[in-house]
């Protein structure tokens, strides 16, 4: 059974834990499954229109440490290590650590407490593991067409917590597949570049803009410069031009780094930012989005 935000513009869905998502990559908590704008738009899709292929991510969900788990490297086999958001996962052999790799979990404790129609929080206690343990607040909020997502990360165990998190954003507007209708906007100039150049096949680039000569075939992913995103107005703004329908990112975050990922149904740009909290203190961001039909 979900759970559900309303007011007199949004209704936001969001997934009871481990509904929507199984997987050990991302933040099982407040999963958000649909975002509906004055009572028709849509925001939400999921990572994949193909049943059983991709790696279950849906809406705007959340992952921490993609390319680095924290403690990984001095885990032995056999050995459990933490993965923000997911739970206690086993190292089963020697392998580096990789994203979309299935491991055995052990899930973290997390409490739900839905405040009115407009507020609810997830709340994930602390289970210790070779001295990493962290009390996670996730709360999630509406106010007239505006959607936050408040982190706050308090650190009980006795090592360090190094990592980042980033907000996947899977988002296609009512149904509308990638295109020359829409246009993806930056507060900036981005330098751009990708490991797999054929990735970048038929993107357009104009300077503080992209958009897509035709409907992409396969997976796109760039990198761009990052930014300190306190210093910007917005982070990044995603238009359906013949519809007027746009998702803006608000947020007012120091950037570790930028990219956009995507396919024939989907953008997701990932605003990355950086986790460090020492024993005893604590670390918290928000992210604000606002959705518009204008």
């Amino acid at each position: 059974m979900a759970y559900y935000l309303k007011n007199d513009r949004l209704l936001v869905e969001i997934a009871e834990l481990g509904e929507a998502y199984q997987g050990t990559r991302f933040d099982g908590t407040g999963i958000i499954t649909g975002v509906k704008l004055d009572g028709q738009h849509q925001f939400c899709v999921p990572e994949s229109l193909t049943p059983g292929t991709g790696t279950g991510g849906i809406g705007i969900c959340s992952e921490f440490g993609i390319k680095e788990a924290i403690g990984y490297e001095d885990t032995r086999v056999g050995e459990q290590f933490p993965k923000l958001g997911v739970g206690l996962l086993t190292r089963p052999d020697e392998a580096e650590y990789l994203f979309y790799r299935d491991y055995a979990c052990q899930r973290f404790e997390t409490q739900v407490e839905q405040r009115g129609e407009q507020q609810i929080c997830f709340t994930t206690e602390p289970a210790e593991c070779r001295g990493y343990a962290v009390r996670m607040q996730k709360n999630i909020e509406i106010s007239d067409n505006l959607l936050s997502v408040t982190y706050t990360l308090e650190n009980t165990g006795s090592r360090v917590i190094t990592t980042d998190e980033y907000s996947h954003n899977f988002l296609g507007m009512d149904g509308y597949v990638v295109g020359p209708d829409y246009v993806l906007k930056l507060p900036f100039a981005p330098e751009i570049w990708s490991d797999d150049p054929s990735t970048l096949e038929g993107i357009v680039f104009e300077g503080d803009q992209m958009s897509w000569e035709r409907r992409p075939e396969k997976d796109f992913y760039f990198r761009m410069t990052p930014f300190d995103g306190r210093e910007t107005p917005w982070l990044w703004e995603l238009k359906h031009r013949p519809s007027g329908l746009t998702v803006r990112e608000r947020s007012k975050l120091p950037l570790r780094s930028a990219a956009v990922w995507g396919h024939g149904h989907v953008i997701s740009p990932e605003m990355f930012v950086a986790v460090h909290v020492p024993p005893g203190e604590r670390q918290s961001w928000t992210r604000n989005y606002e959705f518009s039909s204008i």
